[in-house]
């Protein structure tokens, strides 16, 4: 896996990707909705600041990722394609973005939010050296949802 820009084509691709409830809850608006109202990766400075696209052995997009700075801390969001989802590639891909993230912004804590119902996300993040250190309910499009934050130690992370 490697991360590289995220270019306009592979915007578009990430619009049309379709996750199955529950987890359409990360499915994006359209990229002409995202372009319009320079929503997150539809804003060109954005996209180019703090958006990646990762690539697979054949350079196929199978993900993306941001990183978002807050003081002293990158916070982490990312997509693995859907037809990718629970095939076990999840720690990996994890690992690699927290990997960047820390030689993009060495020094600075690496964090991931996560809701609290996605388990299977849970694992793969602990799979990948991510740690609970806090829970909180905070607002979301469609009311308050229960999260976790995670933060990433390159050490605990299983072989």
């Amino acid at each position: 896996m490697t991360i590289r820009p995220l270019e306009i084509g592979h915007a578009r691709d990430i619009c049309g990707w379709t996750y199955e409830a529950p987890f359409d809850v990360f499915n994006w608006p359209s990229w002409e909705h995202m372009q319009k109202d320079g929503i997150e990766f539809g804003d060109p400075v954005l996209r180019e600041e703090q958006y990646a696209a990762v690539l697979g052995d054949s350079r196929e997009l199978i993900g993306y990722a941001q990183f978002f700075p807050i003081a002293g801390v990158t916070r982490l969001g990312f997509g693995l394609r859907p037809d990718l989802c629970g095939g076990g590639l999840g720690p990996a891909f994890v690992r690699v973005i927290a990997l960047e993230a820390s030689e993009r912004t060495p020094g600075n804590e690496i964090d991931l939010e996560v809701l609290a119902w996605n388990t299977r996300a849970i694992r793969a993040y602990e799979r990948a050296g991510f740690r609970i250190a806090d829970s909180y309910a905070r607002p979301t499009p469609s009311g308050y949802a229960d999260f976790h934050c995670m933060v990433f130690d390159p050490a605990s992370a299983a072989d």
